[in-house]
């Protein structure tokens, strides 16, 4: 889809307006593709709505497109009690678009407007909380405030329909700064209580009288473990995702398997436990969460991080579309729609795995990374006898042993260190909301790193969707395999094409070098 300023709703024909005509095609087609890209705002009734809700689709002259939840709530609409606007996969703009308004909204799921208010967001960014404010109003319809104050109803909507805990937890585990606001916000959104709410989740699963919830079937038990489930955009190569993390999955701080994958993390809160499920529905994929928190508080960050780690909101459907296109990777498309780029869980962990894994194999690099571990991580309770109980070493941890124990080339031992203590001194940030460009521009100023991890980092963290790091040797040798040029500048050339994909042709690439193995 054509980005779209914040709301469309022209006062002479609206149809007149290109993409204002588009989004209403879309709508009017119910397809489900459109969930989260943007908000149907219909003020005849007050409600906004997903574009594929069954309603009967209301006049042109009545509707407005947002791109925000928060921007319709500004605009005085309330969410659909019939479709749940809000129980959709996000939408892939945050991710594709690299401006102020993408990078702010990445912060905002991540909870760092409940952690550190707009200044602390702003500060993030690089620019004052009035200029930034101003930025967000104009772009996305409502301010960061508004912006931060929606994505903790919709989280406190997820928890309430999805699962069994206390609506006081759930208010804090949502963000809120108490349980009078978390009511009053709960009641101007949804236009009904917080039990109101969880009681008529369950008429629904009960009756299925419509779609389930994107939640559906979460739970919190007496051990305070918290389970949900993370919709998709269809179609989703989970098993590629899955497979990925198992062949890099580190002993102590992961376990994976098949469809499933557990591990220790680092949360603003403390240690936590979680482990995912792939969710066996063609029509309707999605993650499994499995969750041991040291705070609620994590959760709404966690979602933020599961959602970029499995690339949830990617998509597929236009990827696909734009690949197949070429002869060479037609074939791929078609035996793996849906592939992903997995993203992080930690930030500076994956730094970490780049600077150890570059030009060596996979299981070297997970030997190294492992050993590092073992060293220098931090020992957390277990679950049980077969649970991750490691904590991947923190970069300060690394800068004061990572000599001791580090082993290779004493260039790659130094530059490891060296990124470890700018990291923890903060001269060096590698975070989702970095600007990509400059992202890059500061790793390469690092002595000892070089535009391969580089460019992998920003695929990565920032999930950069257009990289094509034709310097690795297995994604040439896939290239070749798939009747491609093999050397750097060919495919560079030929890469032109796959715009602005090449991180997904990467993947492609990957695996067909895999499968000549």
């Amino acid at each position: 889809m054509t980005p779209a300023p914040r709301s469309l709703r022209p006062t002479a024909d609206p149809l007149d307006d290109p993409v204002f005509a588009e989004r209403y095609r879309a709508m009017q087609s119910r397809d489900a593709r459109f969930d989260g890209q943007f908000i149907t705002g219909v003020h005849s009734t007050g409600i906004y709505c997903r574009p594929s809700c069954p309603a009967v689709a209301p006049k042109p002259s009545n509707v407005s497109f947002y791109l925000t939840a928060a921007a319709a709530h500004e605009a005085g609409l309330r969410a659909c009690k019939r479709c749940l606007p809000d129980a959709v996969p996000g939408s892939p703009q945050w991710d594709l678009r690299d401006d102020l308004a993408a990078r702010a909204m990445r912060l905002i799921a991540d909870g760092v407007v409940e952690r550190e208010g707009v200044p602390g967001l702003a500060a993030r960014l690089g620019y004052t909380p009035r200029h930034l404010t101003r930025v967000l109003t104009a772009e996305l319809g409502a301010g960061p405030l508004a912006l931060s104050r929606a994505h903790r109803a919709q989280t406190a909507r997820s928890l309430l329909t999805a699962t069994t805990l206390p609506v006081a937890d759930v208010a804090f585990a949502s963000g809120f700064g108490s349980i009078r606001q978390f009511n009053d916000t709960i009641r101007e959104v949804y236009e009904r209580s917080p039990l109101e709410l969880r009681s008529a989740a369950r008429l629904r699963r009960r009756g299925r009288s419509v779609g389930p919830d994107a939640h559906a079937g979460g739970t919190a038990d007496a051990a305070g473990i918290v389970r949900l489930r993370l919709p998709a955009r269809a179609q989703f190569d989970t098993a590629g995702v899955f497979a990925w993390l198992r062949a890099r999955a580190l002993p102590g701080v992961e376990a994976a398997e098949a469809g499933r994958y557990r591990r220790t993390l680092r949360l603003p809160g403390g240690p936590a436990l979680v482990g995912f499920t792939a969710h066996d529905d063609t029509g309707a994929p999605a993650i499994d969460v499995e969750a041991r928190l040291s705070t609620l508080g994590d959760l709404s960050p966690l979602v933020a991080r599961v959602r970029r780690l499995f690339d949830l909101d990617a998509d597929a459907v236009a990827i696909d579309a734009a690949l197949a296109g070429d002869p060479a990777l037609a074939a791929s498309v078609a035996a793996v729609p849906g592939m992903r780029v997995p993203g992080s869980l930690d930030a500076h962990e994956l730094v970490f795995r780049a600077l150890v894994g570059q030009q060596v194999s996979v299981a070297s690099a997970r030997t190294a990374l492992g050993r590092l571990a073992a060293e220098l991580g931090e020992r957390v309770p277990a679950a049980s006898g077969d649970e991750p109980g490691l904590l991947f070493p923190t970069a300060g941890a690394i800068a004061e042993g990572g000599e001791a124990v580090l082993r290779g080339p004493q260039a790659r031992i130094r530059t490891i260190v060296d990124v470890a203590r700018r990291l923890d001194s903060g001269e060096l940030v590698v975070a989702p909301e970095r600007d990509r460009e400059e992202l890059v521009a500061d790793l390469l100023a690092v002595p000892g790193i070089g535009p391969w991890t580089a460019g992998y980092l920003a695929m990565r963290v920032t999930r950069a969707p257009d990289i094509l790091l034709t310097s690795d040797l297995a994604l040439r040798n896939g290239a070749a395999r798939l009747g491609l040029p093999a050397t750097a500048r060919e495919l560079d050339a030929v890469g032109l094409r796959w715009a602005p994909w090449r991180s997904y042709a990467s993947m492609h690439l990957w695996r067909a070098a895999a499968a000549d193995v």
